[in-house]
């Protein structure tokens, strides 16, 4: 959320909740100085209804009164703001100390272990560890080294749409896409992107590490619904040949291929005139694998099965012509 848009948010609940009696909009806009600095009435009125349904959102309970005069108030009670007393057990405790401690990196760090400052001075069991007495201390983190990561994961959390350049594997430009961000997830230390691609009218997955350029905000709200579970994973796994009842030979050139290798079934080294330089892998076969097989390029050669080389050749031919 951009720095404005929060302050505004923020001054905005601060007067709702710390006023007497109902507010009219027209005293708002008096109150709050980037309301004042709003040129038209409509202009002020949109605003300032989506600030009221944003505050709603984020669970303010704001009441509408109507006032003698006819005038529609607005008003924030105390008692139906207020947070209940936060009581955690010693597991429960471990748990979020667990995940302030995995964000080491992104913006959520100072976040998180700010909120646990706080809950600490709540009289939360947390010790000097962060994990309450008789836990061990594990120092887990995930990466977050995508410039994509960030404004991805706060219009995931806002539903607001975005636009990026993303290039696939198979592509040697990237392409345009429209995106209703769902839900963001790290599998295998790459992160995904589950969403609702507008121009495909489908669900779509998206690696970060090819999304290209600044992922822009959209306007407007999302037009498909979000499903209640997101399974990023079990999409990209079946990418990738998770799951796969057949099995694919493949020829990787020695020193080359790692995730490759460590799918592997069975590696044995290659005979003949390849004996040098490579091995020869079995691997699970699903959907998806062709793609990930055109990223090894000249390290990789599949044997069989004879639909997933032809697959093959034909992305490689798709990249060399591009």
């Amino acid at each position: 959320m951009a720095i404005a848009k929060a302050e505004r948010l923020m001054n905005l609940a601060l007067c709702l909740m710390n006023t007497r009696r109902p507010l009219a909009k027209r005293e708002l806009r008096l109150s709050i100085e980037a309301y004042r600095e709003i040129g038209t009435e409509d202009a002020f009125n949109r605003m300032f209804e989506r600030d009221k349904d944003d505050l709603r959102e984020l669970g303010m309970v704001i009441e509408t009164v109507e006032a003698l005069d006819g005038e529609t108030g607005y008003v924030a009670r105390r008692d139906r703001n207020r947070l209940p007393e936060i009581a955690l057990d010693a597991e429960e405790a471990a748990a979020l100390s667990l995940a302030a401690r995995v964000w080491q990196q992104a913006r959520l760090a100072g976040a998180a272990s700010g909120a646990l400052q706080k809950l600490r001075a709540a009289g939360v069991p947390f010790t000097e560890e962060g994990y309450g007495e008789g836990h061990s201390v594990i120092e887990p983190h995930i990466p977050a080294h995508e410039p994509a990561f960030e404004p991805l994961m706060l219009a995931a959390r806002d539903r607001r749409p975005v636009v990026f350049e993303y290039r696939k594997a198979s592509a040697v430009r990237p392409e345009t896409r429209e995106v209703e961000p769902w839900a963001l997830e790290c599998w295998r230390g790459h992160w995904y992107l589950a969403g609702w691609d507008r121009e495909r009218s489908a669900r779509r997955v998206f690696r970060l590490s090819r999304i290209t350029g600044r992922v822009r905000p959209r306007g407007g709200r999302f037009t498909a619904e979000v499903p209640d579970h997101v399974d990023v994973r079990q999409t990209v796994a079946s990418w990738a040949g998770e799951g796969a009842t057949s099995t694919a030979r493949i020829r990787l050139r020695r020193g080359a291929g790692y995730p490759l290798r460590a799918k592997a079934v069975e590696t044995v080294p290659a005979s003949g005139e390849w004996a040098a330089d490579w091995d020869e892998l079995e691997i699970p076969y699903g959907h998806g694998l062709d793609a990930w097989l055109v990223e090894f390029g000249a390290d990789a050669v599949v044997l069989a099965p004879e639909e997933l080389r032809a697959d093959v050749i034909d992305r490689l031919r798709a990249v060399a012509k591009g």
